[in-house]
């Protein structure tokens, strides 16, 4: 994936299909890290770091911007 060529969108919260599974976000747009959304879960994410492939559990209201592939 070149990340360098990722459109990003503004995620609006309010709207809480916002972020689907599969789908990448990141807290800046085009920002480091990247991570790629694995599950959805009462206003948290299970996230994988596209970079180095770690894991994350973390508030979805911490990532401002989704990718548009």
């Amino acid at each position: 994936m070149n990340v360098a060529q990722l459109d990003w969108r503004y995620l609006h919260h309010d709207d809480e299909r916002s972020v689907r599974v599969g789908e990448l976000v990141s807290a800046e747009a085009g920002g480091m890290p990247i991570f790629k959304v694995m599950s959805l879960a009462d206003g948290r994410a299970w996230l994988k770091n596209v970079d180095d492939d770690s894991d994350s559990l973390l508030p979805l209201r911490v990532f401002h911007w989704r990718a548009e592939v």
